[in-house]
């Protein structure tokens, strides 16, 4: 266990988390301690944690006691050229809490990442933001109508966040989840594309296609799953979509 040789700066603030992964190898460069936060105001159709939605069914903890955690894993995670993510549901519905253990991680100059829709974005400070290394981006659409249509709620916040990220010099990396007949019509594809080729701080696109692996959460919580008949993008279609963004000059993976 390591020892701190100060008391720690940051002050302790209780939060709702759902899980917590300490091996984690998609959410940001390297390995990553992954705390998914609890409390998401999207309704997302395809979401494959519908059970992070509501903010206190989730477990409250103290931001003091997972930075403990993160202490024990530090030169682990340093060596791995890894850090810590917040994840979700939607970490910025919680800002104070997340705020703290952003803190603490960069007391400890850990990497850090944030992974958002940026809905919520001017709930966080600038001083939240100048403790993120990188910011995950989820893009749900670019035509505000199916944005609305997909996630329950407006595109906006979400465009004026990445704009905002840009202009405080916050590296971000961009995802767009590919939904046949839903998210993968041409000009929606193509406004994306411009939208991010225009912001300079994007290192890379991330295009995930449709997949229905948390379709069985959704029956637990006895909730309807709209997208029952729908199927994952054919190879083609993704391929096509990669094309969009990286013809722009975009890292694209």
């Amino acid at each position: 266990m390591r020892i701190r040789s100060g008391p720690r700066q940051t002050q302790s603030v209780n939060g709702y988390i759902h899980s917590v992964e300490t091996l984690g190898t998609v959410d940001g460069p390297g390995v990553r301690f992954v705390i998914f936060t609890q409390g998401c105001p999207h309704r997302c159709l395809y979401c494959h944690n519908p059970d992070t939605w509501r903010l206190k069914a989730g477990r409250q903890v103290a931001s003091a006691d997972l930075l403990d955690q993160i202490e024990n894993a530090a030169t682990f995670l340093k060596r791995a050229r890894g850090g810590v993510t917040l994840s979700g549901g939607e970490p910025l519905a919680q800002p104070k809490f997340i705020a703290s253990i952003l803190r603490g991680c960069k007391e400890m100059d850990l990497h850090t990442a944030l992974d958002t829709t940026g809905y919520l974005g001017a709930r966080a400070s600038d001083e939240l933001l100048d403790d993120i290394d990188l910011v995950l981006l989820d893009i749900k659409s670019y035509d505000p109508e199916t944005y609305r249509r997909v996630c329950g709620v407006e595109l906006a916040p979400t465009l004026d966040f990445a704009r905002r990220l840009e202009s405080r010099g916050r590296k971000m990396w961009v995802r767009f989840v590919l939904v046949p007949g839903l998210t993968d019509a041409q000009a929606n594809v193509e406004g994306l594309a411009d939208f991010v080729a225009s912001l300079k701080m994007v290192e890379r696109v991330e295009v995930a296609p449709f997949h229905k692996l948390g379709e069985f959460k959704w029956k637990e919580l006895r909730m309807p799953y709209r997208l029952s008949e729908t199927q994952p993008p054919t190879p083609e279609s993704v391929a096509e979509v990669r094309r969009a963004f990286s013809s722009r000059g975009l890292t694209v993976v």
